[in-house]
């Protein structure tokens, strides 16, 4: 839905938009009842706006009689219909899509064509010459390319401030009593549009109030909290990126991602804009600030991107430490004593929101820690996610996450105790589980289950240079201690649904 592509900067009487809501999409995964409203409502304002500006559209409803609810299905009958010359199309974000559209395209006998989106920052075949022959995809080399290609942040050919990450300033945690900026939310009414997916029996998770819906669903409305983030946020948005805290769910983050996703607007107006606002008032923003911010979407979002492209589709079913339990019962409802599991899951329920420490470090860490079956964790991300879609949820699921693709995408598995979740955030402070303890009664789960997974995938992890710390530590515990923590580890994953 990008409105500034080149394909409509002219009136084209010849030629016929097609958009569709259609069960193919709605139904190949489980998805937040908030990002299925979001998608429609986006697409019809698009809809009405090309219609507006006098392009002819043709527009598939999820409820017309017409609507056969398969995307090829519906093309086939339209261009019988229409007698078409030809067929254009925009490359697609998903290699399931990109696959399903290359094999109608060969069926048909017309010329047919695949045009790009206009819309990020670099092509997949950067990515794959910058790490040809390469085993690991260092995500700083990839920066670094992105940073010199667009000019951002540069002078001289060099990084501002003499460094190309300033991560180590983007760690801190939330102080008491942090004033924090009510988030900008949009109200709109979208009880029609429940009452289609209902009727409709599509299947979705989580929660909405269907007359107070939240999110942008047009440029104009992704412009206001560009505007927002830029004025109100950015000034803290780099030192607090990682914070968690109780009953804050979105902070001094942007939330941009979902309207960047859905094409609202662009990548390079985002980073530009913040940017430019950040030049004009160095006095009170910190540098750090802006290039966490920058790092996030010019080198990881494209990042996550050229990896999906250069790995799919073996990516997919990647499962490096052979993890096969199911997930627990209680990702669906947050109803677990863990404070930080609760707060993150059921935040995402209400919101279809989390940002990348609560869904890299709380319900991933826990994850990967349980043993979880990768096709299961990518199946919730993109479900619950209001801004999930493959080519950026997997790569950061089953790779970063999971490190299910065995160190292609990160260095080492992001896992962590109770330590790292209360060095972060406030969660543990009035938590069921005791943030200290890894044996006793009320011992935090994090804390046996961590040792647990280090001694279990020793063969695998030993050698990594990042992990030999955190062996070294576990092999000066005595015997007895280390029986002590592996069994309570069982005993946990025994009864997981109660935890």
């Amino acid at each position: 839905m990008n409105a500034k592509h080149s394909w409509f900067s002219a009136i084209n009487p010849n030629v016929l938009y097609v958009m569709m809501e259609v069960r193919q999409e709605t139904d190949y995964a489980p998805h937040h009842i908030q990002k299925v409203l979001g998608i429609f409502l986006a697409m019809r304002t698009f809809a009405q706006q090309l219609t507006a500006l006098g392009h002819n559209l043709k527009y598939f409803k999820l409820d017309d009689n017409d609507n056969q609810q398969s995307v090829t299905t519906n093309l086939h009958q339209l261009l019988l219909q229409k007698k078409a010359t030809q067929f254009h199309y925009l490359i697609p974000d998903e290699y399931r899509v990109a696959t399903y559209m290359q094999s109608f395209c060969i069926s048909l006998s017309i010329p047919t064509e695949v045009l790009s989106t206009e819309h990020f920052m670099s092509e997949p075949k950067e990515f794959a010459d910058l790490f040809e022959g390469k085993k690991t995809f260092i995500m700083d080399s990839f920066y670094r390319f992105m940073r010199r290609k667009h000019d951002i942040l540069i002078e001289n050919n060099k990084p501002l401030f003499g460094k190309w990450s300033f991560d180590g300033d983007n760690r801190k945690k939330l102080p008491k009593n942090t004033p924090i900026p009510a988030p900008l939310l949009f109200h709109k009414d979208v009880s029609d549009l429940v009452k289609l997916i209902s009727n409709h029996g599509v299947k979705t998770i989580g929660t909405v109030a269907a007359d107070n819906f939240i999110w942008p669903t047009s440029n104009d409305e992704a412009q206001q909290l560009l505007d927002y983030f830029c004025k109100n946020l950015l000034v803290h948005f780099g030192t607090y990126q990682d914070a968690m805290a109780v009953n804050q769910w979105s902070i001094f983050h942007s939330r941009l991602s979902f309207a960047m996703n859905l094409k609202l607007i662009s990548p390079h107006q985002v980073i530009h804009q913040a940017v430019q606002h950040w030049k004009i008032n160095q006095s009170t923003i910190d540098y750090h600030q802006i290039e966490g911010f920058v790092r996030q979407i010019l080198g990881w979002r494209e990042y996550m991107r050229g990896l999906y492209w250069t790995q799919m589709p073996a990516f997919a079913s990647l499962n490096f430490f052979e993890h096969q339990n199911p997930l627990p019962q209680w990702f669906w409802s947050g109803e677990t004593k863990m404070t930080c599991l609760s707060q993150s899951i059921k935040q995402s329920l209400t919101y279809s929101y989390a940002h990348h420490i609560q869904r890299l470090m709380v319900t991933g860490n826990f994850a990967l820690l349980a043993g979880v079956h990768p096709d299961e964790v990518d199946q919730w991300y993109l479900g619950i996610y209001i801004d999930a879609f493959e080519w950026v949820e997997i790569t950061n699921t089953r790779g970063m996450s999971q490190y299910a693709d065995g160190g292609l995408t990160g260095t080492k598995p992001y896992i962590s105790s109770a330590s790292y979740i209360d060095k972060m955030s406030d969660y543990c402070s009035n938590c069921y589980y005791d943030k200290k303890e890894k044996i006793g009664s009320k011992a935090c789960p994090f804390n046996s289950l961590y040792w647990n997974f280090i001694d279990n995938h020793r063969a695998k992890l030993s050698s990594n240079p990042r992990m030999t710390m955190m062996y070294a530590v576990w092999d000066k515990m005595d015997a007895n201690t280390q029986s002590a923590i592996l069994t309570k580890a069982q005993i946990y994953l025994s009864k997981i649904d109660e935890l």
